[in-house]
């Protein structure tokens, strides 16, 4: 039996999967490592961390998997999008990376619409906002133009990893659709926003497609791991198309909820001219030639790691779970809006933060819980209901991440969002996505869909129930107005706690 490895470099940790020719998961093992937050808004990661614990969890799977390493042919990558990696004229890190979540670039934001206005919808099919790449550079070039002066590349986060790994240096297009410098359609770096900005184009890194063979492993690091100096790599995408192509999103009609550090909801477009004004994203697809469409919440199973460890540490996930089953529809009264980190779609507002409305003396963590757990869902829900009001029709939805690993989540998200929703058999998100990549890449299948027909299969369905829904659609209803009521304090007690 023949064997590849698909890895995720994660927002907290990165993920290893070996995976069989029929898609047989046979190890997985994650490492983490921390993030850098020097002041509120700010968000960093030192990339030789990506690496070292990448290294280590490679070297973990040879040594514990009981594979023969000899038997495997292949990796593929999938990453954290939009995050700023800059190398020197010697590819060394120029400092450390700022990622997606980072929302420091507000002003840049605003620059962006000034001088291209409509032009850049047009070309990138996405608005300017925080989390995105040209932001990143231009509070770089405001704020530190020597390091900016020192640049020879930029990559993002899987690129860069991926670098360390084979010596080349590229970008897929499926990840440099999130950086606002790719003609997405085109495919290919944009001349006018280049010029706009006063960018080279020299420190773009060159295209490939995602199923792209890259090159073979370095020796250093077959040496590290254990693994056999003719593995292959392929190019590998950006977190959500590849998650996408894991959970076989891979034609019109199927969508995707996927619940990790962030939420998102995500379906196919086969209509590269389709116009969502904005609302939503538009990117390229890992698979060829298409495209996926998607709304983001930028903290969602963040959030409900933020609230096990500020008020519960020493309770397990599911210990929480558990109790959150105990509470009501609604959370006896209790909202949560998941805006720790600002939010993305539909209100595009790094300033927004969270709340717990409605609280009384009468709750107890588990109604606290079920209310975290309900608003993430949703705040994703804000996307599946913009999806509609575009005539997008859902009515079934893979889902993953997080908020696949209990019942409760997946009854919810099946009433919330008015729709069955179906828990794979062997979900692993970006990771599976990123391995069939390697596999097709290798030769194995002769197109993404004939290996996902393969590798991927429906565990259970959970089908809404009517009167769970008419109970939500109310709470819903009441959710969307919060942010229309805090949205004016939340902005002053940023600005407010910005001048200390």
């Amino acid at each position: 039996m023949k064997y590849v490895v698909g890895e995720d470099l994660g927002t907290s940790s990165v993920k290893v999967l070996l995976v069989d020719q029929k898609g047989t998961v046979h190890y997985s093992v994650s490492k983490d490592y921390p993030l850098i937050q020097p002041q509120p808004g700010y968000s960093e990661q030192n990339p030789e961390d990506w690496i070292e614990q990448t290294i280590q969890a490679l070297k973990q799977l040879v040594n514990e998997s009981g594979v023969n390493p000899d038997n495997i042919e292949g990796l593929s990558f999938s990453g954290q999008m939009h995050g700023l990696v800059l190398l020197d004229n010697e590819h060394q890190v120029i400092r450390n990376a700022i990622l997606r979540n980072d929302t420091r670039t507000t002003s840049q934001c605003k620059k962006i619409d000034h001088q291209l206005g409509g032009k850049l919808l047009d070309i990138t099919k996405n608005p300017a906002l925080e989390g995105f790449t040209l932001p990143k550079f231009l509070w770089v070039k405001e704020n530190e133009p020597e390091n900016l002066q020192k640049t020879s590349v930029f990559l993002l986060p899987k690129d860069y990893l991926r670098y360390r790994l084979t010596g080349k240096i590229h970008m897929d297009y499926s990840d440099a659709a999130g950086t606002l410098l790719l003609d997405v359609i085109s495919k290919s770096w944009s001349a006018e926003i280049l010029h706009n900005f006063d960018i080279s184009v020299s420190i773009c890194p060159p295209l490939v497609e995602t199923e792209a063979f890259i090159g073979t492993i370095l020796p250093e690091i077959a040496e590290l791991t254990g693994l056999p100096p003719a593995v292959k790599g392929f190019a590998g995408g950006a977190d959500n198309a590849c998650g996408a192509i894991g959970a076989g999103i891979l034609s019109e009609g199927k969508a995707l909820c996927s619940i990790g550090t962030s939420g998102v909801f995500l379906t196919y477009e086969n209509d590269k001219n389709k116009n969502y004004g904005g609302k939503v994203h538009l990117f390229n697809h890992g698979q060829k030639d298409s495209y996926y469409t998607m709304g983001v919440t930028l903290a969602a199973g963040y959030s409900l790691t933020w609230f096990k460890d500020t008020f519960s540490p020493n309770q397990t996930f599911s210990d929480l779970v558990e109790e959150a089953e105990s509470s009501t529809i609604g959370a006896n009264g209790l909202l949560f809006t998941p805006f720790s980190a600002g939010e993305r779609t539909p209100y595009a507002d790094a300033k927004i933060r969270g709340t717990f409305t409605g609280m009384d003396s009468s709750h107890k963590r588990g109604d606290f819980t079920r209310a975290v757990i309900e608003g993430i869902v949703f705040s994703i829900h804000e996307s599946v209901e913009l999806f509609r009001n575009y005539g997008k029709s859902i009515e079934t939805v893979i889902s993953i991440g997080g908020g696949a690993k209990s019942d409760l989540w997946l009854q919810i998200q099946a009433d919330i969002f008015n729709a069955k929703i179906v828990k794979l058999q062997n979900e692993q998100g970006p990771c599976m996505g990123a391995a069939m990549v390697a596999a097709v890449g290798l030769g194995w299948f002769t197109s993404l869909k004939e290996c996902a027909e393969e590798f991927i299969k429906a565990d259970q369905v959970y089908e809404p129930k009517p009167e769970n829904v008419r109970l939500y659609q109310e709470y819903y209803q009441v959710y969307k107005d919060v942010y229309l009521h805090i949205v004016s304090i939340n902005h002053q007690l940023f600005d407010l706690r910005k001048k200390k």
